[in-house]
C-alpha cells in the first residue's frame, strides 16, 4: 500500500494496541475457575457464561475491572454448586480489581514509534471503557506527551469515529484507526469511511473478534507495532 507524504491524523487505540491489558482479565479469570471449582464445567463452558452476562452488562455498565468484577460475582451467583455469601463475592471481586494493581507493560516498540511517528504526523489516543480507570492507564503509561489528543468513550462504533472525525476536524482520507480490534477499532473505522492497520494481539479478547475484511483498499495489516514507521515514517 502506498500511503501519502501528507501529514495524517493517527488514532491509537490504547489496550492490547499500546499496552498490554487483555492478558490480566485472563489471569483474573483463571483463579475465578480455580476458585469456582466447577464438577462438571469446563473453563471453555465457564468463560461462554461468562461472556453472555458481559455481552448484557456492557450495554449497562460499560467496561473495566470495576465492571469485571460485577460480572464475576454474577456468574459465581449462577453457577456456584454451593451457597454463595458476602465472603465468596468480595472474593471474586477482589481478582478483577488486583488487575488496576498489574504493572503498566507497553507493547515492544511502542514508545519509540510513537515518539518518531508524533514528530511528522498528529497523534490521537482513542480508547473506550471505564473513563477513570482508562484516564489512570494513560498517565501511567508516559505517553500522554507524544499525543495531540486523548479521548474515553463508552463505546467504540462508527458513530463515535464520526463523532471525533468531525470535532478534530479529521481529513477522512488521511485520517487512521490503528488498533488490534476488529469489533472496535477496524470495523467500525471503516464503516465510517476512515483508514484502518489492523495490528493483530495474540489473545486479543473474544468479545472484540471478528471478520476483517480479507482485502479493503483502506485497511494496511501490520504484524507489530514498529512497522508503522516503514508507512508513516
Amino acid at each position: 500500500m502506498i500511503i501519502s507524504k501528507e501529514r495524517q491524523s493517527l488514532i491509537f487505540d490504547a489496550d492490547d494496541t499500546l499496552w498490554e491489558n487483555n492478558i490480566y482479565f485472563e489471569e483474573a479469570f483463571d483463579r475465578f475457575c480455580d476458585y469456582l471449582n466447577h464438577s462438571s464445567l469446563t473453563p471453555d463452558q465457564v468463560r461462554s457464561v461468562l461472556d453472555e452476562i458481559e455481552i448484557a452488562n456492557a450495554k449497562i455498565y460499560g467496561y473495566g475491572s470495576k465492571n469485571f468484577g460485577r460480572n464475576l460475582q454474577t456468574c459465581l451467583r449462577h453457577l456456584a454448586e454451593r451457597n454463595v455469601g458476602e465472603a465468596d463475592l468480595k472474593t471474586v471481586e477482589e481478582f478483577a480489581h488486583a488487575i488496576l494493581k498489574k504493572p503498566m507493560e507497553l507493547m515492544d516498540g511502542v514508545e519509540e514509534t510513537v515518539a518518531r511517528l508524533s514528530e511528522r504526523h498528529m497523534l490521537t489516543i482513542f480508547t473506550k471503557g471505564d473513563k477513570d480507570e482508562q484516564q489512570i492507564k494513560v498517565d501511567r503509561s508516559g505517553l500522554r506527551k507524544y499525543f495531540r489528543h486523548a479521548e474515553i468513550v463508552k463505546e467504540k462504533n462508527r458513530e463515535s469515529y464520526l463523532k471525533l472525525a468531525e470535532d478534530q476536524g479529521f481529513d477522512h482520507q488521511h485520517t487512521w484507526m490503528i488498533g488490534n480490534s476488529p469489533k472496535s477499532d477496524i470495523n467500525p473505522a471503516l464503516a465510517a469511511g476512515l483508514n484502518a492497520v489492523y495490528v493483530p494481539h495474540a489473545r486479543t479478547w473474544s468479545l472484540e473478534k471478528e471478520d476483517v475484511p480479507e482485502s479493503h483498499p483502506r485497511l494496511l495489516r501490520v504484524g507489530k507495532i514498529s512497522e508503522l514507521v516503514e508507512y508513516f515514517g
